[in-house]
């Protein structure tokens, strides 16, 4: 704050030491001095503060971002960093929008964006969200979570169509290092049932049972099973490794309930 002060103010020594200057001139350009001192000195607090914070106000149903953080500044990866805790807290399009800023100052982070596409998908933007994920899978094409939420929001465009034609697959001789992947793969690519993957889960660690739960959840709801999806999603968030919450797929299952009303 005092390198901030000294830009803004003059010197003390341009009022104190003026042999022309008389005791009243000295006083008055005194308290100015403290004025302006105490104005940028609440100034400062503002902008320390709004690094802090990213409030949002409702304007005709849409939420908006009253401030970017001060600290990100022009920093993509803080940005980012702000973008999925927003969504963590159930903001969708706070976090969307510090995605898009993200991307603006640096268009090279376009095909890494996975979690804007999450957003997409809750935003009901599914177009925009199955463009993400396909511009995500042609720098990791083994990806196969890139793949499925792209079937997802296909299959939300197109109810009557799961899976869909145009669904992007793994290269071929290629598949998931993760068993509950390959599953998931092979259930949303309709090569695989419910009962595999939830035995699946059930057989594997406590991360294998939430994913199983998770997807299972997502696939429902792609095939308008709303009741099943309900149930799923429900177990997932209730799983020990859900509870843990470091995973961020596990925020992604708490929000997708909380924005389903599936309490």
């Amino acid at each position: 704050f005092a390198d901030f002060l000294r830009s803004h103010l003059p010197p003390i020594s341009l009022i104190t030491r003026s042999p022309t200057m008389t005791t009243k001139t000295t006083l008055r350009s005194l308290s100015s001095l403290v004025s302006n001192a105490l104005l940028l000195l609440l100034v400062w607090n503002e902008v320390k503060c709004s690094g802090f914070l990213i409030q949002t106000q409702r304007s005709r149903g849409t939420t908006l971002p009253l401030r970017m953080a001060a600290l990100a500044g022009d920093n993509p990866r803080q940005l980012v960093a702000q973008g999925m805790e927003s969504f963590r807290k159930g903001d969708v399009q706070g976090s969307i929008d510090l995605f898009d800023r993200a991307e603006q100052i640096d268009p090279s982070l376009l095909p890494f964006l996975w979690q804007r596409g999450l957003s997409y998908y809750y935003a009901d933007r599914w177009k925009d969200g199955s463009r993400q994920f396909r511009t995500d899978v042609k720098v990791n094409p083994l990806d196969v979570e890139e793949i499925v939420w792209d079937i997802a929001c296909l299959s939300r465009l197109d109810p009557n169509q799961m899976p869909p034609p145009s669904m992007m697959s793994l290269p071929q001789g290629k598949k998931d290092r993760r068993k509950i992947m390959s599953t998931v793969y092979s259930l949303f690519r309709g090569e695989a049932n419910e009962h595999e993957l939830a035995v699946a889960g059930h057989e594997g660690t406590l991360s294998d049972q939430f994913y199983a739960l998770f997807y299972l959840g997502l696939y429902c709801e792609s095939r308008g099973e709303t009741g099943k999806a309900a149930g799923y999603m429900k177990a997932a968030v209730a799983t020990p490794y859900a509870r843990d919450g470091r995973d961020y797929m596990t925020a992604c299952a708490r929000v997708h309930c909380s924005l389903r009303g599936w309490t």
